[in-house]
Formats: structure tokens, sequence, C-alpha cells
């Protein structure tokens, strides 16, 4: 227990729906000797300062989040893709103390094998910008505004996948205009699309 940082300590004590099952994960995570951090707001675990897995809560589960879970070969198949748009990154859901406790040695397992495809060097083979779905709406735009063009394709492809995603992601065609029409001065800006 001595590798628990003392900087990540307020998020445990908190007073949440899945406080127990946190601390819970807490304990089987850092048992397998990773050091254990503050990322995005959450306790993240690291081996050699890459990111192996984090712990997360939402309104009906919390959950395991492997960085590179796709690698992971899930012999339970408990591993989940939280959306179809995410490559990388897998989560194992609990809605209970119980299912982590009747799950130990197989998280631990999991946990062990995540560190290994780190210490392997295996990297995720993402999908490239030019492979994302663009709506046809924003691609109308596009071929019509060449300024708007020059700026989509200078911002960073991961700003470009943040707009293709939240454009494409729209079931009507009105909804992918208004966004589309929402952000063309973030665009033109050179701002993403959660940049202020």
């Amino acid at each position: 227990m001595n590798r628990m940082n003392p900087k990540v300590d307020w998020f445990f004590e908190k007073d949440t729906k899945w406080q127990k099952e946190f601390n819970k994960l807490r304990t089987i995570i850092l048992d397998c000797g990773l050091q254990e951090t503050l990322k995005w707001g959450h306790p993240c675990y690291t081996f050699k300062s890459n990111n192996i897995v984090l712990i997360h809560g939402f309104k009906n589960y919390c959950a395991l989040l492997f960085h590179k879970g796709v690698l992971l070969k899930d012999p339970e198949h408990i591993l989940i893709q939280q959306t179809k748009n995410v490559q990388a990154a897998r989560q194992i859901r609990f809605t209970d103390l119980e299912e982590i406790v009747e799950l130990e040695a197989s998280l631990k397992a999991y946990i062990f094998e995540a560190i290994e495809v780190e210490k392997a060097g295996l990297e995720v083979d993402l999908k490239e910008t030019k492979d994302f779905e663009v709506a046809e709406e924003f691609q109308a735009k596009l071929d019509e505004n060449p300024k708007l063009k020059r700026a989509f394709e200078s911002l960073t492809p991961g700003r470009q996948r943040g707009y293709l995603l939240h454009f494409s992601g729209a079931k009507r065609s009105e909804t992918r205009t208004r966004r589309v029409e929402k952000y063309i001065p973030h665009i033109l800006n050179g701002k993403g699309l959660n940049d202020q």
C-alpha cells in the first residue's frame, strides 16, 4: 500500500455511489505494482510513466479503463468498447462491490497482461483522420468555401476528428447542418470543438 499517492486520496474519500467499489479497485491495482497518479480528474495507474488503467464512474456503473485494452486477449469476454468510435481503450464495468470481489483474480490477470503489452512496446493501429466519415452537410460547406477547407485542413488531426465525429454523430440532416453552421467560426479561428 506504500504506492498510494496522497494527491489522489480525495477521489477515494469523496462520498459517491461508487466509493466502496473505487477503493477495492484501487487496492487491486496497487497490488499489481503500478504507480498511482491523477489524470483527467481520475486515478490513473502507470508503468514507467505509461498509462495502463484508469478508474472512473458513471451513473449506472463504475469501470476500469484499459488504455490499450483492444490489445488484450480478453479470455473472459469482459472488455467493453464504450462507443464505436473508441479505438484503443476498453472498459470492464461493475455495478456492485461483489462483482469486483468475484473478479479480483481475473482483474489482476488483465492488469498484468496490460503491463506486458506496455513492456513489449505494442501500439494500437489507429484509424487515420482521412478514414473518418465526413457528413455530407459538412463536405458541401468545405466544397463551397475554400477558406473553410484550408482552415479545417490546418487543424490538428485530433481536432479534425473531433469535428468529424460531432457532425456525423447526428442522425438528422437538420441537426448536422445546425452543428456545422455553429462551428464554422471556430474552425475559421483555428479552434477545436471544445476550445474556448
